[in-house]
């Protein structure tokens, strides 16, 4: 299961977006280092479910869906807040990078408002420039990377290179603590230059090139501007989205009312819709509630933000795509006669083997080809997968 990280300095809204995210409680409050044990829950990347093209219903088993759209369960991990000179141990900043291992990809909770200091503390909105946040985390990041790269360095690099061993994989030994695969350290090798030179010949510039670049590729970052109802921040918004490729506009606490108020049965709301319908029941308080929240949050911005930056997490900055395997591709099922069972999150490029992979290694070791449910034929092993294809894969060991 993909494992999004929640990073940001403390006191910007962490715990609130986790909250709106997974509906787990945790402690909500206006002032640094509430969260000191990472919190865990389930969140979901969101996307239309392919029953209705097909004019089918579906009987999903490993995700949920939800008025025509399909919600695939992703792991989020909300980690204690940093300041800056976490690296070196200030504040909570050791246990909580250690806590950032398994990440595959994180999504940095700001305050687009300005309204918390360097250290967390409230500050009059305004007061502080977002982007020094963007800066100072990406800098305790790259610091953090480049001391697990660097440490024992020049034992480690003679030892590989005497071994004769391929350095990929002495480098995929010595950083597999923080869920790095071999074909980003290739790519790492590549971007930085470095795919040629012995790695005792690597000087420290070039260990902290190689660090910073795999930390960009296997650390992936989408920004949550969080507290975007707040005047001010639609400007500052403007200016990161100029300087940044994933910023979305946040209101995490305008997500965890209307999921509570959802919960409760007082509005009808899908996460990441741009409206919600009043269905129960509400005083003239909720009312000014939900009326603010739709006037200063989801009108401007199109809906709160949350749900928008875990798809962008998913979606665009780790490059997954959807795909659906069935046993059967005329009824659309598995083995059990489910419809659509199973929506599986792949990287985009992958092929129908890769698929069978996923499912069993028995399928993929036995592969002979896949057959595409929309246009009823074969397709090669070397096929490239795209968003919402639905396959049934066929093998000599096992079926799909």
């Amino acid at each position: 299961m993909i494992t999004i990280g929640l990073v940001g300095k403390t006191n910007v809204g962490k715990s609130t977006f986790f909250s709106a995210s997974t509906m787990v409680d945790v402690e909500i409050a206006n002032r640094p280092f509430v969260t000191i044990d990472p919190n865990v829950g389930m969140g979901y990347v969101k996307s239309k479910c392919v029953h209705m093209e097909f004019g089918v219903k579906c009987n999903p088993r490993n995700s949920i869906c939800i008025d025509d759209f399909r919600f695939v369960p992703v792991k989020i991990v909300d980690v204690a807040g940093l300041i800056p000179g976490a690296h070196e141990g200030r504040g909570l900043g050791n246990k909580f990078l250690d806590d950032l291992r398994k990440a595959d990809v994180l999504i940095h909770v700001i305050d687009a408002s300005g309204s918390t200091s360097e250290e967390g503390s409230p500050v009059e909105p305004g007061s502080r420039n977002p982007e020094d946040d963007i800066l100072f985390i990406e800098k305790e990041l790259d610091e953090w990377f480049f001391s697990i790269v660097n440490k024992d360095w020049n034992k480690f690099a003679r030892t590989a290179d005497l071994s004769g061993k391929d350095y990929v994989d002495s480098l995929l030994s010595k950083l597999s603590g923080l869920s790095i695969n071999k074909l980003q350290i290739i790519e790492t090798l590549k971007k930085a230059n470095l795919e040629n030179l012995k790695l005792m010949q690597w000087s420290d510039e070039d260990i902290r090139r190689f660090s910073k670049t795999l930390r960009l590729i296997s650390k992936p970052i989408v920004i949550a501007a969080n507290k975007a109802d707040i005047p001010i921040a639609k400007e500052n918004i403007s200016k990161l989205k100029e300087k940044h490729e994933l910023v979305i506009p946040v209101s995490a606490n305008s997500e965890l009312a209307l999921r509570k108020a959802s919960k409760n049965g007082v509005i009808k709301y899908i996460p990441g819709e741009k409206d919600f319908e009043i269905i129960g029941n509400i005083t003239q308080k909720q009312k000014e509630a939900l009326e603010f929240i739709k006037n200063k949050v989801m009108d401007p911005y199109g809906s709160t933000g949350v749900q928008d930056s875990i798809n962008a997490a998913v979606f665009i900055a780790l490059k997954m795509i959807l795909v659906y395997p069935v046993e059967d591709e005329r009824k659309l099922t598995d083995k059990n006669g489910n419809i659509l069972p199973d929506a599986l999150l792949i990287k985009d490029g992958s092929t129908p083997r890769d698929l069978a992979g996923e499912i069993h290694s028995d399928l993929a070791k036995g592969f002979l080809f896949a057959i595409d449910a929309r246009k009823k034929m074969r397709v090669s092993e070397d096929y490239k997968l795209k968003m919402n294809d639905v396959m049934k894969i066929v093998s000599t060991m096992a079926k799909a």
